[in-house]
């Protein structure tokens, strides 16, 4: 069957197309994404204006027509961190509803960790032993590790890189005290959940899923993504120290430039760096595996397994 997965998230609105089937591998057939940024679209009290609502309406029905079009069967949507924790998240929900028919799932921010560790781990296999897994959003880093397909711990803290660069990082490009602070504050949020991890033991292998890892790894080296899914892609802290300075050092202009950095997201791209180095750091990761597969393949994933064979 041909499934469509509508993900409302902090940056962008994503319809991801793939034709699957219990037992099978979920293979990629169209994608459809629009940069809302609906974190930036907070006002003063946490809530989606209504020009923001306009917005979000206006792109899952664009993103309907596009699945209509690609002759999805069904389309799962979903909503994480700017819609669940905006102040009218009801009413926002209520509205996308009533004029588009469609009814946002909003996940927690555990069930992001569990979903993106269930998706890293049907990519790596049983072979991968103990996996810990890192995913940095607009909103939300999620943290998980285990063993199986459902995590040990699993953890969802408010270091997104839209979040974190709206709030803490001003100047193009940011002042020196404003990273400073910025790397200060993502440490110790990261530090209060490593015991809640490390109690399990030493992960076996080390993976990340993620535009913002994903671009790191590419401006240290990594194989461009038109060579594939199945090109290796590591990202090693060394190389990520070394570059972490000169990406806050650079005008937003400057880092669209880099090779593999959207336009869109290269604002973001020196908060990500910084949550990435202090996650890899705390952590005790000295190099991981990018992961091509994140949430939404573990939402489809999760259909496929609550379907009758």
């Amino acid at each position: 069957m041909r499934l469509g997965v509508l993900d409302v998230g902090s940056n962008t609105v994503h319809l991801l197309v793939m034709d699957a089937h219990p037992g099978a591998r979920p293979l990629p057939a169209h994608s459809h994404k629009a940069e809302l940024r609906l974190a930036e679209l907070l006002d003063g009290h946490g809530a989606i204006g209504p020009d923001g609502v306009d917005r979000l309406i206006a792109v899952v029905m664009e993103a309907l027509e596009a699945a209509e079009d690609k002759g999805v069967e069904d389309v799962l949507p979903f909503a994480t961190s700017a819609v669940r924790e905006a102040s009218n998240a009801d009413e926002v929900l209520a509205r996308v509803a009533e004029e588009t028919g469609v009814r946002l799932q909003v996940l927690s921010g555990a069930d992001e960790a569990r979903l993106t560790f269930l998706a890293a781990r049907r990519w790596f296999g049983w072979s991968a032993g103990k996996l810990l897994v890192l995913d940095i959003g607009g909103g939300s880093l999620e943290i998980a590790y285990g063993m199986d397909e459902e995590p040990d711990a699993a953890v969802s803290l408010p270091l997104g890189a839209g979040r974190l660069t709206g709030a803490w990082l001003p100047g193009d490009p940011p002042d020196p005290a404003d990273v400073r602070a910025l790397r200060r504050h993502v440490r110790a949020e990261i530090a209060r959940s490593v015991g809640d991890f490390s109690r399990h033991g030493a992960p076996d292998h080390v993976v990340a899923t993620s535009k913002t890892f994903k671009q790191l790894a590419r401006i240290t080296g990594a194989a461009r993504s038109a060579e594939g899914l199945y090109v290796e892609r590591r990202l090693t802290r060394r190389a990520l120290e070394e570059w972490v300075p000169k990406l806050a050092a650079m005008p937003t202009r400057e880092r669209a430039e880099l090779p593999g950095v959207s336009e869109g997201r290269a604002g973001q791209l020196t908060a990500g760096a910084l949550v990435a180095e202090a996650a890899m750091d705390l952590f005790g990761v000295e190099q991981l595996e990018i992961c091509p597969w994140a949430l939404r393949e573990g939402v489809i994933l999760r259909r496929l397994d609550h379907l009758p064979t």
